[in-house]
């Protein structure tokens, strides 16, 4: 009798320690479910930096930006206008560093940088022979061609940094956008004015 009473009491205990093991890991269970949400959580945060628009914005602004500077460096012994000569040296200071910046975040973001100015369908890239006739003008052909050119590349980049200030999610990218509106709104008003006053 004190046997079966022993070992009754013995399968009990086996019974409690078994339930309170199983509780544990149902705890431990839910535990980590918590951890996986957590993780899950600070994944979206950290994709929520930036969309696919941001990430539109920067690859199609490089080039043409690269484009922009392209343009500026012909200005260079070929443009006659000393304020030319003055806003192509601006635009390349001013875009220079921009396509540096735009180049840094895409790297960070894991996404492709893209290698020359293949986007020739972009708003306002001036296409091949539109480049190699502005290479080979020179004096006031140049300078009028240059601003008509550069006037129409500005309002394609406008339209790009509208779309990414509608679309875009990153701070700091549509902060440049805003830059870039700004800055080349500007700039095409001053181009105007030139191209008014020969």
């Amino acid at each position: 009798m004190k046997k079966r009473i022993v070992l009754g009491l013995v399968a009990v205990i086996a019974l409690a320690g078994l339930l309170a093991a199983c509780g544990d890991d149902d705890d431990m269970g839910m535990d980590h479910s918590g951890d996986d949400s957590s993780e899950t959580t600070g994944t979206a945060a950290a994709d929520a930096d930036f969309n696919d628009a941001d990430v539109d914005f920067a690859q199609g602004m490089i080039p043409h930006h690269q484009q922009a500077v392209q343009m500026a460096d012909h200005a260079e012994g070929r443009a006659e206008s000393p304020e030319v000569i003055d806003l192509a040296e601006r635009i390349k200071a001013a875009q220079d560093p921009e396509i540096e910046l735009m180049t840094g975040w895409l790297e960070q973001w894991g996404q492709e940088v893209a290698e020359g100015m293949g986007h020739s369908d972009m708003a306002g890239m001036m296409s091949d022979d539109d480049m190699t006739m502005l290479e080979e003008a020179s004096g006031a052909e140049f300078d009028e061609m240059f601003l008509t050119m550069m006037i129409e590349h500005h309002e394609g980049a406008i339209e790009q940094a509208e779309t990414e200030l509608d679309d875009g999610q990153n701070a700091e990218a549509k902060e440049l956008a805003q830059t870039i509106i700004d800055a080349q709104q500007a700039e095409i008003e001053e181009m105007q004015g030139l191209l008014d006053a020969a």
